[in-house]
C-alpha cells in the first residue's frame, strides 16, 4: 500500500514572506513546501548579523540565504530577496523578480509580521508610531502582497492559493494587544472578503491563526513560570512548532484543499474555539 501524499504542489512556485529566522514559522513553511516539490521565493528584511539572536550567531545563520540553501537541498530552486512588505513599490518589484525567474506564481504565503514590542500596552498608553508600525506590517503588508500577486493569479487563469498568517489573538482579542489583535482580526476579515472575489478565478484565500508557537517571538516570555502558565491553557499540553503551521499551509495549497476558501483555521492545540 502506498503512503498518502498531498498532490498539486510539485513544480509550483510559492512566495513566502518573513522567512529568514531560524526559529520561526516562515522557515518551516518554506522548507515544507520545498519538500513537497515547490520552487520557493523567500523574502526577509535584510537583518544585519549583529542583530541576530545568540543561537543564530552560534549557528552561523545567514538569514534568508540559509533558508534558501536548505530549500535547494530539497531538489528545487530558491530565490531569496530582501523585500519590505510595507512598501508597495518593493512588493511590485518582488512580483517582477518572481515572474522573471520562474515565469509564474501559484501560492502566496503572507507570513511577515511585526515583532512583539512596545505595542503590548493599554490603548491609552499606545503610541501612534507603534500602532502604525503594527498595522503597516501586519495588515497593510498583507493587503499589498495580496493585491499585487492576486492580479497575477487572476490573469494567469490557472488558479492558486493565498494563505495569510494571522493569530488567535485576532479572535481571542486579549487586553494590552489592541494593535496586534486588531491587525490580525483585520487579516481574517480581509481574507474572507477577498476569497469571495477570487473564487471565480479558482484562487483560494484562507487564513491560519497560530496559537503559542515556540519561536524567537516568544523569547521575551522566557521559559519559566510565565511560559508554563501559557501552556496550561492549551488542551493538548504543548506549544506548537513552525512545522505545525507549515503542515496546514501545505494542505491549503494542495489539491486536497481545493474546495476550501474564505476560512480562518486555528492551529493552536485547542487554545481557543472561536471561529
Amino acid at each position: 500500500m502506498s503512503n498518502f501524499q498531498l498532490s498539486g504542489l510539485e513544480g509550483r512556485v510559492a512566495v513566502v514572506t518573513g522567512a529568514g529566522r531560524m526559529r520561526s514559522i516562515g522557515r518551516p513553511i518554506a522548507q515544507t513546501l520545498a519538500q513537497a516539490g515547490c520552487h520557493i521565493v523567500l523574502t526577509g528584511t535584510g537583518r544585519q548579523p549583529e542583530a541576530y539572536p545568540e543561537d543564530e550567531k552560534q549557528a552561523d545563520w545567514r538569514d534568508i540565504a540559509s533558508v534558501a540553501e536548505a530549500v535547494r537541498g530539497c531538489g528545487v530552486d530558491a530565490l531569496e530577496l530582501v523585500s519590505d512588505v510595507t512598501d508597495p513599490d518593493s512588493v511590485e518589484r518582488l512580483v517582477e523578480h518572481t515572474l522573471s525567474r520562474f515565469g509564474r506564481v501559484d501560492f502566496v504565503i503572507n507570513n511577515a509580521g511585526a515583532a512583539r514590542g512596545a505595542d503590548r500596552v493599554p490603548v491609552t498608553e499606545l503610541s501612534l508610531d507603534e500602532w502604525h508600525k503594527v498595522m503597516n506590517v501586519n495588515l497593510n503588508g498583507t493587503f499589498y502582497m495580496s493585491r499585487a500577486f492576486g492580479r497575477v493569479l487572476k490573469e494567469r487563469e490557472a488558479g492558486g492559493a493565498i494563505v495569510n498568517i494571522s493569530s488567535i489573538a485576532g479572535k481571542a482579542l486579549p487586553p494590552n494587544t489592541a494593535a496586534y489583535a486588531a491587525s490580525k482580526a483585520g487579516i481574517q476579515a480581509f481574507s474572507a472578503s477577498m476569497a469571495r472575489e477570487m473564487g471565480r478565478y479558482n484562487v483560494r484565500v484562507n487564513t491560519i491563526c497560530p496559537g503559542v508557537i515556540d519561536t524567537y517571538r516568544m523569547d521575551d516570555v522566557g521559559r519559566g513560570d510565565a511560559w508554563r502558565h501559557l501552556l496550561k491553557n492549551i488542551p493538548l499540553g504543548r506549544p506548537g512548532s513552525g512545522e505545525d503551521v507549515a503542515n496546514m499551509v501545505a494542505y491549503l495549497c494542495s489539491d486536497q484543499g481545493a474546495w476550501i476558501t474564505g476560512q480562518a483555521y486555528n492551529v493552536d492545540g485547542g487554545h481557543v474555539v472561536q471561529h
